[in-house]
């Protein structure tokens, strides 16, 4: 269990690691029905928290001025969204999280296959140069609730072969809407199973060029917590301030922790010469003293 939740941490699953997140919890509030907790076979999906359903991250049903024919898959990973387009000049946008090899594909492609909880499997290069975390699963670990590739998967490829690019779940929400250091492209597991139950082999995959994002989206920028959102001279000002809050959170834990470790050297200190001057009262060799707690019952 220890090795498999390194191998979660190294995927990158928890995305924003290299700053403190201080983001605040929305107001209780209920989940939109489509992120409620979902039974699916034998597994029980859990619920999107309203915290993750922030900018672009929730799915939605928007208008669409692209020229793909419905049945497309739209891919860009520079906004962090996927379309499915529709009849009617319609989609259905869903937020998703970028990892490397998502950022490395470029182009179009083709539904190849899909699978439902499907296994993962490490490469060759991961288990020869981390061999403590993926040597055991080498043989590829089985689909379920603590497997990278989450609920569903569609496998992208090209010309007859896998191109290795994957849309899939995901068992880290907080990632969606981010860039992360693994993965191709992840959603919600409720958004994969409601991508799955859309897309047929052979559908379209189009992988969007920074050019064509611009063209479609706008300019996009990572917020203070490395989340997608407009290159606005709002968010420019927000940037810095939501940097500043960081940087003084930070340095306030690091203060309270200091704090802390100090008040727990004095104690033990304080604790010793007390356990010495017991003994010392009861005739007892301070070399067979025994522990405070078990002097004191």
């Amino acid at each position: 269990m220890i090795r498999l939740t390194a191998l979660v941490a190294l995927l990158g699953l928890a995305a924003c690691a290299d700053a403190p997140r201080t983001e605040t919890v929305p107001p209780a509030e209920s989940v939109p029905p489509h992120y409620q907790a979902v039974q699916d076979g034998e597994y029980l999906i859990p619920a999107v928290e309203p915290l993750h359903l922030f900018g672009t991250n929730a799915r939605t049903e928007v208008d669409y001025a692209g020229s793909e024919e419905p049945g497309t898959i739209v891919v860009d990973t520079h906004a962090r969204v996927l379309y499915y387009v529709m009849e009617g000049n319609r989609a259905l946008r869903y937020g998703i999280a970028v990892g490397r090899e998502g950022i490395s594909f470029r182009g179009t492609g083709y539904v190849g296959r899909k699978a439902e909880w499907p296994s993962w499997t490490p490469t060759a290069n991961m288990v020869r140069t981390r061999p403590d975390l993926y040597a055991e699963f080498a043989g590829g670990l089985p689909g379920g609730l603590d497997n990278p590739l989450g609920a569903r998967a569609l496998y992208l490829y090209r010309g007859g072969r896998d191109t290795m690019f994957r849309i899939h779940g995901t068992i880290d929400n907080a990632s969606i809407g981010r860039a992360t250091s693994a993965g191709c492209i992840r959603l919600f597991n409720q958004d994969a199973i409601d991508l799955y139950n859309r897309a047929e082999p052979g559908d379209r995959i189009v992988v969007r060029t920074l050019e064509q994002s611009l063209a479609a989206e706008g300019p996009y920028m990572d917020d203070a917590y490395g989340r997608a959102v407009p290159d606005t001279p709002e968010n420019r000002a927000r940037l810095d301030a939501d940097r500043l809050a960081i940087a003084q959170a930070e340095a306030a834990r690091v203060e309270n922790e200091r704090l802390a470790a100090e008040a727990a050297a004095k104690q033990a200190e304080k604790d010793e010469r007390r356990r010495l001057r017991i003994c010392r009262n009861r005739g007892i060799d301070s070399a067979e003293c025994p522990t405070l707690e078990e002097l004191v019952g």
